[in-house]
Parts: structure tokens; sequence; C-alpha cells
């Protein structure tokens, strides 16, 4: 599992006093790119490297979280697919515990030059295989 905490910003919240709902999709696209970069997904000796789009992503909605909460996110691989994977991610507020969202995202690999999508190449799965969750 990879997880990393942050503070919500006052800006990340609406009219109501709660993080809005468009936020935590920054926080679940921060994790992928955290969880890309700890894993070394871009460094691999071919020079052309894959590139990844988000195919599909959901939120659900437990609990609230305000302005100054510290809240862990956690990211693992759900599945892995012939050219795509699937993210599961979890906000918990830190001071309580309490779960706050819970969401999943589906990456494809894709190739920018060709705009299509490839296989997943063998070092990404290996890596995505050893991180890889049992339900």
């Amino acid at each position: 599992m990879y997880e990393f905490e942050i503070m919500v910003r006052f800006g990340e919240t609406d009219a109501a006093g709660h993080v809005n709902n468009a936020s935590y999709f920054i926080y679940f696209e921060e994790a992928r790119i955290r969880f890309f970069e700890e894993h070394d997904f871009y460094n691999n000796s071919n020079s052309k490297k894959p590139g990844f789009i988000l195919a599909s992503t959901k939120c659900d909605y437990i609990s609230q979280a305000y302005a100054r909460d510290r809240l862990k996110i956690q990211t693992e691989v759900a599945s892995i697919g012939n050219k795509s994977f699937t993210f599961a991610h979890e906000v918990i507020n830190v001071k309580t515990g309490k779960l706050i969202a819970r969401s999943t995202a589906t990456i494809v690999t894709f190739d920018y030059e060709e705009q299509c999508s490839i296989p997943i190449p063998k070092y990404i799965r290996e890596k995505l295989q050893a991180q890889l969750i049992e339900y």
C-alpha cells in the first residue's frame, strides 16, 4: 500500500464548509502520480516510454472532512488487466481514523503518438503485481 498525508486547505472546501467533492479527485490524482514516481514507472531502458490515461474513476463519499483536517490517502493496486489496471483509494481522517471516502480509478497504458491503448509493459506489470492487494 502506498500512502501519504495532506492537510485540507480552506480553498478545497465549499460553501457548506466541508471538502468539496471535486477536491477528492485532486487528492486521488496526486496519489497516482506519487505511486508512479515511487515505483519508477517512467524509468526504463526503452527510449519510448508508455503514457497513461485515466479511463474511469468514481468516488463514494462516506463522511465529511473540513479545512485543516489531516487526511491520509491510501492507494493500492486492485486489479491488473492486459492494457489497464485499477487503483483503489481510501481517504482517512488521521486524527479520528474515520473513513472519509473510497475511490477506484482505472488507468490504461497508452501510446500518445499512435493514439491507442497498448499492453502494459513487462517492467510495469511486475511492479503492479508486487503491489496487488488480495480481496
